[in-house]
């Protein structure tokens, strides 16, 4: 397979990015119980007026679908509810085994190097990256009822938004010799 490395890193980058921004909005949006009434000022001019939502929101959805993918990318997918390793790709997929450092191709990610990962229980792990799977098909793909199911699954969109990042850095980027692409999102503290 042939592709545009640069072009593709460049896309990756970008998807590391709105990871990091699903967990800011994950943590910005757990501070209040209902959503709080926002503004939102471009070049001075009021642009915007809503709730919290108008912005957490879509940052949520993307950020699932950014989070499913790089998991996709490294080798992961949820089979009948239990984290996998993907068996054969499609002709036009790109994984991580289509880049190559001087000991040759990168593995795909098996589970239980994912889940290793995580400093606590490795079933909570395993759960929280089966959660991005479950949210991106059952709550974004499809119209239907309980893309949130339980409170708890915010916590652990939370896990995975913070440990997919760390996977792709431990089994990508540095196996390459390539540095942590810059996603942090700045903030200023809140003032009560």
């Amino acid at each position: 397979m042939t592709f545009d490395t640069e072009k593709y890193l460049r896309h990756l980058d970008h998807r590391m990015q709105s990871v990091a921004t699903l967990n800011w909005a994950l943590t910005i949006r757990s501070q209040w119980q209902a959503a709080p009434p926002i503004a939102v000022h471009i070049d001075g001019k009021l642009t915007l007026e809503g709730n919290l939502n108008a912005i957490t929101n879509p940052m949520l959805e993307v950020g699932l679908v950014h989070c499913r993918a790089l998991m996709e990318f490294l080798g992961l997918c949820d089979e009948k509810g239990s984290l996998s390793q993907i068996k054969k790709r499609r002709p036009s997929d790109i994984g991580v085994e289509h880049f190559k450092n001087a000991s040759g191709p990168l593995p795909m990610l098996s589970p239980g190097v994912a889940v290793s990962r995580y400093g606590g229980d490795a079933d909570e792990a395993e759960r929280a990256l089966l959660s991005v799977f479950r949210m991106t098909n059952k709550g974004l793909a499809h119209s239907t009822s309980g893309m949130i199911e339980d409170p708890a699954d915010f916590d652990l969109v939370e896990i995975a938004s913070a440990g997919v990042p760390s996977l792709m850095v431990s089994y990508f980027y540095t196996p390459l010799g390539l540095p942590r692409p810059d996603s942090r999102i700045s903030t200023r503290p809140r003032d009560e």
